[in-house]
C-alpha cells in the first residue's frame, strides 16, 4: 500500500495502515488522542469547528465530459480543473510523511448496482467511520478490489481561499471525470458520507436506478416502507421500528427488483437520545460505535445525549448489524408505502395526509420542512425550508430527472404515499409542544399495515391534501389541525401564510407540468 500511496503523491508516508478493523482503530484512536472511550465503549470524537456539513464549501469540477449534465448554481458550485489539481498536490504534499488509514470497500448493497469505494484518512477515527458506515467486503472481493471513487479526507489540510478559488479554507471538491471527492479541513464524518452519496446520485440515473436519501423497512411480510425528510423530521428514528427490520437508515436505491440499501451503517442524529423512545439506536452506542461531539462527563464517562452545548447535531455512526433484525444484505422489494416526513413548526399540517402521484411529486420537489425561529432579534416565527427532493444538497443532476423517476416508479408499483407531519400541531412550535412520538408511531404503523386506508378521507382546502378523519391509536381531535387550534382564525392566517411560501418555492422549477404546479396548495 506504500507503493499505491506514493502513485498518489503521497510521497514517504510514515505507515500505512490498510482495512484495520474496528477494534485496531479503535484503539489507535485513542492512543493518538484522536478520540476517547465513553462507559458503553462507543469511541468519542470532538470534530472542532465544524460540527456539520459545510455547503457554501462543496464544488464540483466544470470538466467538459460532465458540463452539460450538472444543475449548476448554489449547490453545484463549479470549480476549474486546474483549481481541483493545485488543491490536490497540495492535499498530497500536505500528508507526506503521516500516517495513513484506507479502508476499501462498497456503496450498494444489491450488487449489480455496488460501487467500489477507497477511504483514505489522516485520522483513524474517520477511517473507523468509514469501515462501519460502508458496506464491508469480504476477503474474496477484496482480492482483486479496484476503486471506482476514492475520498480523501484530511482534516488537517486548510486550503487558502484567495489561492485556491474557494470560499474558506474548508473544500469539499468531487472531480466525477478523475473519480476522486476531497474532504479537506472538515473532521465532520458526514462529509465522507455524503461525498459518497452525491456520487451515486450521479451514476445511478444513468441506469433507470432511483437513488433516494430516504431510510428503508421492512415488514414480516415483506411489505416494504420508505421514509423521506430532512435532518430532524425523524426518518432515522421512524425507520428503526421494533416490530419491522431495517434496510437503512439514510440511502438507498430503488430498482425493478426492489430496493437496496447503499450503506452498511447507520448515522443517526442522537440529540435528546433516550432508551424510551429510540430504544434500537440508544443500544446501538457501544464498541465499535463512532460518536460524535456528545458531551460526556470526564470521570464518569458518561454521555449525556441532552446537552447541546457543543453543537445540536450530535451523532453517532455504526454499522447496520447493530440493529436487531436488521436486513442484511440490505436488499428488499418493491415498497408499498412512501412517507415523507416534516417537521411543521408553523403547526399547521395535518399529522398525516394522503398524496395522489401528482401531489406525491409536488411534495417531493418541494422537500419541506420547518426549522425553530432563531435567537436573533427579530426572529420571532419558524423558517420555512425547502430542500428539493428531500436531499438538494446532494443531487448533482437537475431534480426533474429525480422526480421523473419518483413519478414513475410509484405509478408503476402502486405505492400509497403519505405526508406525515412529526413536528407541531394546534399551534406552533413555542406554543404548544411537539407531536407526541407516540401519535406518530400509531401514524406510521396504520399507514404501513393498511389500517389508514379504511378511513374516510376529507380533503383540506388549503393544502389540498386527503386528510384521514380516524387513525387507530391516534385521538380523533388531533388529526384535523383547524380544530386543534383554539384560534381558528389564527390557524387560517398561519395555514394560508404556509400554502403561499409552497407556491412561491415552486415557481423556480419552471420546467414542472401544470398538472403536477396544481397538486400544491392553494393561498
Amino acid at each position: 500500500m506504500k507503493a499505491y500511496c506514493e502513485s498518489m503523491g503521497i510521497i514517504a508516508p510514515k505507515a500505512v495502515y490498510h482495512n484495520l478493523e474496528p477494534a485496531a482503530l479503535t484503539e489507535m484512536a485513542v492512543a493518538r488522542n484522536d478520540g476517547r472511550l465513553s462507559e458503553t465503549g462507543a469511541l468519542v470524537v470532538y470534530t472542532g469547528k465544524y460540527t456539520g456539513r459545510s455547503p457554501n464549501d462543496r464544488f464540483v469540477v466544470d470538466s467538459p465530459g460532465v458540463h452539460d449534465e450538472i444543475e449548476w448554481g448554489s449547490v453545484n458550485s463549479p470549480i476549474s480543473e486546474e483549481k481541483f489539481d493545485a488543491i490536490y498536490n497540495k492535499m498530497m504534499a500536505y500528508l507526506q510523511g503521516r500516517e495513513i488509514f484506507i479502508f476499501d470497500g462498497f456503496a450498494g448493497a444489491d450488487n449489480n448496482y455496488a460501487l467500489p469505494i477507497r477511504v483514505i484518512n489522516e485520522l483513524a477515527s474517520q477511517n473507523l467511520f468509514a469501515h462501519q458506515l460502508l458496506l464491508r467486503p469480504t476477503p474474496e472481493q477484496l482480492e482483486n478490489f479496484a476503486p471506482g471513487f476514492t475520498v480523501i479526507a484530511a482534516p488537517g489540510f486548510k486550503c487558502i481561499p484567495e489561492l485556491d478559488g474557494v470560499r474558506s479554507e474548508a473544500a469539499i471538491l468531487t472531480h466525477f471525470e478523475k473519480k476522486l471527492v476531497l474532504v479537506a479541513a472538515s473532521q465532520y464524518a458526514g462529509e465522507i458520507k455524503k461525498g459518497i452519496f452525491s456520487v451515486m446520485n450521479y451514476l445511478l440515473p444513468k441506469r433507470g436506478v432511483f437513488p433516494m436519501h430516504c431510510s428503508a423497512n421492512v415488514g414480516h411480510d415483506g411489505d416494504v416502507a420508505l421514509f423521506f425528510g430532512l435532518s430532524g423530521t425523524g426518518k432515522t428514528t421512524l425507520s428503526a421500528d421494533p416490530n419491522r427490520r431495517l434496510i437503512g437508515d439514510d440511502e438507498h436505491g430503488w430498482t425493478s427488483e426492489g430496493v437496496f440499501n447503499f450503506e452498511g451503517g447507520c448515522y443517526a442524529k442522537c440529540i435528546k437520545l433516550s432508551r424510551e423512545n429510540e430504544p434500537q439506536i440508544w443500544d446501538a452506542i457501544k464498541f465499535g460505535s463512532l460518536i460524535e461531539n456528545v458531551v460526556m462527563d470526564e470521570q464518569t464517562r458518561k454521555l449525556d445525549f441532552d446537552d447541546e452545548s457543543v453543537t445540536e447535531n450530535t451523532r453517532a455512526g455504526y454499522p447496520v448489524e447493530y440493529i436487531p433484525n436488521c436486513v442484511i444484505p440490505g436488499v428488499a422489494g418493491q415498497p408499498k408505502a412512501v412517507v415523507f416526513l416534516t417537521a411543521d413548526a408553523f403547526g399547521v399540517l395535518p399529522p398525516v395526509s394522503k398524496l395522489n402521484n401528482d401531489q406525491a411529486m409536488y411534495h417531493f420537489v418541494s422537500g419541506y420542512t420547518a426549522r425553530l425561529a432563531g435567537t436573533e432579534r427579530g426572529v420571532t416565527e419558524p423558517q420555512a425550508t425547502f430542500s428539493t427532493c428531500f436531499g438538494a444538497p446532494f443531487l448533482p443532476l437537475y431534480a426533474s430527472v429525480y422526480a421523473k423517476l419518483l413519478g414513475e416508479y410509484v405509478n408503476k408499483y402502486k405505492a400509497n404515499v403519505y405526508l406525515v407531519n412529526t413536528g407541531w400541531s394546534g399551534g406552533p412550535a413555542g406554543e404548544v409542544p411537539r407531536m407526541s412520538i407516540k401519535f406518530t408511531r400509531a401514524i406510521i404503523t396504520a399507514a404501513l399495515n393498511g389500517e389508514l386506508e379504511k378511513s374516510e378521507f376529507v380533503n383540506d382546502p388549503i393544502f389540498n391534501v386527503l386528510v384521514p378523519t380516524s387513525c387507530p391509536g391516534v385521538p380523533e381531535g388531533v388529526l384535523n389541525p383547524r380544530n386543534s387550534w383554539k384560534d381558528k382564525e389564527a390557524y387560517d392566517v398561519k395555514a394560508k401564510d404556509l400554502a403561499k411560501r409552497f407556491i412561491k418555492n415552486f415557481e423556480k422549477y419552471k420546467d414542472m407540468p401544470e398538472h403536477i404546479i396544481k397538486a400544491g396548495p392553494t393561498a
